[in-house]
C-alpha cells in the first residue's frame, strides 16, 4: 500500500548537440514506466526530463552550423527532443532546459551559497579534456587511438582525441567529502544501484577524490559565475543542478520540500557524476542527497554502444512508425534486464512483437471479448460456482500483482513484466484447456461456460491495469472494451485484481495488428 508519499524521478538532461536515438528513448521510457506505476499506486509521482544546453560541445556544434548556441538549442529542442516524448508516449510532469531563467538564476544561488560557505577556491588546472564528455580525463580513462587517430590518446567512450587544457579556474573542495560519501554508500546500500555500479563507485572514491574544477574562462557559453562574470559554470556542475532547480530550489520551498529527494535514472557512463559529484555538492549545501541513483546499461548495436558519431544511432521513429509506441516501450523494458547492457536487433523486436504482443496478449484479449459477444450477447456473466481451475487464475492475478509491485520497488522493470506475463500465459493455457467454444455447444454446460468467460474477463481486466504503465495505448483500448469503471490510470495498480467494471463488453479491434515485413 502506498503511504501517499512523493516519488520524484528524473532522466538525465540530454545534450542538444544532436538528435535523439533509441538509447535516449530507452532511458525516457524506463523513467516513464516507473513514474506511471507509482502514480497509479496512489503516490505523488513527478517525472522530470529536459535538455542540457551549455558547454563547449554545444558552442562548437552551433558555430559549425552557422547559428548561435541558443538558436541551435531552440531548434533541437522544438524539432527533436520534445517530439521524442510524443514518439514514445512519455507522460512527463516537467521539461527543464538549462537555458531557462528559473534554472540559471537558482543555479547561481546554489553556487553563491557554496562560495560563501568556503567550499570554492581559486586554482589552476592542467589536464586532458574530452569535449564529448565535457570532462577532464584520468590516464586510465584513455586508450590508444586507431585509424585516423592512430598514435594519439583518445577518450575510451567517444573514441576522439582529448585536448590538453591549462586554465585558472574556481574549484569545488570535493575531496573533503570522500569520507562522507563512503559512509553514505555503506549506510545506504540502495543509494547506488545496481550492485555492480555501486561497487565501481565505491572503488573510485576509495582511490581518492580530487577537487573539481567548476568554471571555465576560455569560452562564454554558460551560466556566469555570480561573483566573477569572466567565468562560466562548468557544464556538469550546471547540469546536475537541474534536478533541484526544476523541483523548486531557490524559488518554491513548498514544492521542493514536497518532491525532494529524487530517484535518478542515468546511463552507466555518467554514473560517477550523479553518484559522486552530485551528492558531494548537496552535502556541501546542506541539502538531502538523492534517494537513489540507478545506472542502467547501454544499448548495443553490432556490439558497440549506440552512437551517432559511429553511425549506429537509430531514431526512435524508425521503430514506432512500424511497430507503434507501445511495442517500443514493451520491447525495451522486457527484452533487456534493466541495469545491464542489452543488444538491439530488428529480428528480436519483430519476433517478440509477433509472439508476445500480437499472439500472446493481443490475441488473448480479442478471443475473450469475441466469445463474450458471441456466446453472451456481450453481457459479462455473473456465475456463483467456480472450479479449482478458476480459483487458480484468481490466485495468479493476486500473485502477479504483488510480484510486479515488488520488482518495481527494486526498479527491476523487466522482472515486473515477466511476473505479469505469467498471467498472460496462464490465461492462454486456461482458455485452451477449458474450451469455451466446446462448452457453448451444449446448454447443459451453460453454467460452466459462464464461469470460464467471467474468469477470463476478470483476468483481462487485471492485465489491463498491470500493463497500463508499459503499453498505455493498448490497455486503454482494452479497458474501454471491458467496460472498466472510470479512467484506467486511476485504478490502483497495487490492487489490480480488484478492478471493477460494467455489465457488458464491446467489440475490440486488434491491439497489435499483424506486421507483414520486418524492417531494418
Amino acid at each position: 500500500m502506498s503511504d501517499g508519499s512523493s516519488f520524484y524521478i528524473t532522466t538525465p538532461i540530454f545534450y542538444v548537440n544532436d538528435v535523439p536515438h533509441i538509447g535516449h528513448a530507452y532511458t525516457e521510457v524506463a523513467a516513464d514506466v516507473l513514474a506511471r506505476w507509482h502514480r497509479q499506486a496512489g503516490e505523488d509521482a513527478w517525472l522530470l526530463t529536459g535538455t542540457d544546453e551549455h558547454g563547449q560541445k554545444i558552442l562548437r556544434t552551433a558555430i559549425a552550423n552557422g547559428v548561435t548556441p541558443k538558436e541551435w538549442a531552440d531548434r533541437l529542442v522544438e524539432t527533436a527532443w520534445k517530439p521524442l516524448l510524443q514518439t514514445v508516449d512519455i507522460k512527463n510532469d516537467d521539461f527543464i532546459r538549462t537555458t531557462d531563467e528559473r534554472h540559471e538564476v537558482n543555479a547561481q544561488k546554489f553556487l553563491q551559497h557554496l562560495y560563501d560557505a568556503g567550499h570554492i577556491y581559486t586554482g589552476e588546472y592542467e589536464g586532458f579534456y574530452c569535449v564529448g564528455c565535457e570532462e577532464y580525463k584520468q590516464p586510465s580513462d584513455l586508450i590508444d587511438g586507431t585509424g585516423e587517430f592512430a598514435g594519439v590518446q583518445v577518450c575510451a567512450i567517444h573514441s576522439i582525441p582529448v585536448e590538453l587544457l591549462h586554465e585558472k579556474n574556481y574549484f569545488f573542495r570535493m575531496s573533503t567529502f570522500a569520507d562522507q560519501l563512503l559512509a553514505l554508500y555503506e549506510d545506504n546500500p540502495d543509494f547506488v544501484q545496481p550492485a555492480a555500479a555501486r561497487n565501481e563507485v565505491i572503488s573510485f572514491v576509495k582511490q581518492g577524490l580530487s577537487d573539481l574544477s567548476i568554471s571555465r574562462s576560455s569560452f562564454d557559453w554558460g551560466i556566469k559565475v555570480p561573483w566573477d562574470d569572466s567565468h562560466v559554470v562548468y557544464v556538469w556542475f550546471d547540469a546536475l543542478l537541474n534536478y533541484i532547480t526544476a523541483a523548486g530550489y531557490g524559488h518554491d520551498d513548498e514544492k521542493f520540500s514536497r518532491l525532494w529527494p529524487a530517484t535518478h535514472i542515468v546511463g552507466k557512463d555518467i554514473l560517477r557524476f550523479h553518484a559522486v559529484i552530485w551528492p558531494a555538492m548537496l552535502l556541501a549545501a546542506g541539502i538531502e542527497v538523492p534517494r537513489r541513483v540507478f545506472g542502467h546499461g547501454w544499448l548495443l548495436v553490432g556490439g558497440e554502444k549506440m552512437s551517432k558519431s559511429k553511425l549506429t544511432g537509430i531514431a526512435p521513429s524508425q521503430i514506432t512508425d512500424t511497430f507503434g509506441s507501445d511495442a517500443f516501450r514493451y520491447y525495451f523494458m522486457r527484452a533487456i534486464s534493466f541495469g545491464q547492457d542489452g543488444s538491439f536487433s530488428w529480428e528480436d523486436l519483430s519476433a517478440r512483437y509477433q509472439s508476445e504482443l500480437a499472439n500472446g496478449f493481443g490475441n488473448l484479449a480479442s478471443r475473450v471479448i469475441a466469445m463474450v459477444v458471441r456466446y453472451c450477447d456481450g453481457e459479462i456473466p455473473t456465475p456463483t460456482v467456480f472450479s479449482q481451475d478458476d480459483d487458480l487464475i484468481r490466485a495468479t492475478e493476486k500473485r502477479a500483482t504483488d510480484a510486479a509491485g515488488e520488482a518495481i520497488s527494486r526498479l527491476a522493470i523487466h522482472e515486473a513484466i515477466a511476473a505479469i506475463w505469467e498471467l498472460v500465459d496462464e490465461l492462454n493455457g486456461y482458455i485452451t484447456s477449458q474450451e469455451p467454444w466446446a462448452l457453448a455447444k451444449d446448454p447443459a454446460n451453460r453454467a460452466r461456460l459462464e464461469a470460464v468467460l467471467f474468469t477470463a474477463v476478470r483476468g483481462l481486466g487485471t492485465l489491463a491495469v498491470l500493463l497500463s504503465p508499459i503499453v498505455p495505448q493498448a490497455t486503454a483500448k482494452l479497458w474501454q472494451a471491458l467496460g472498466g469503471s472510470g479512467e484506467l490510470t486511476d485504478v490502483r495498480i497495487d490492487q489490480a485484481w480488484q478492478w471493477t467494471g460494467g455489465t457488458h463488453v464491446s467489440p475490440l479491434e486488434a491491439l497489435f495488428p499483424r506486421i507483414e515485413a520486418t524492417v531494418g
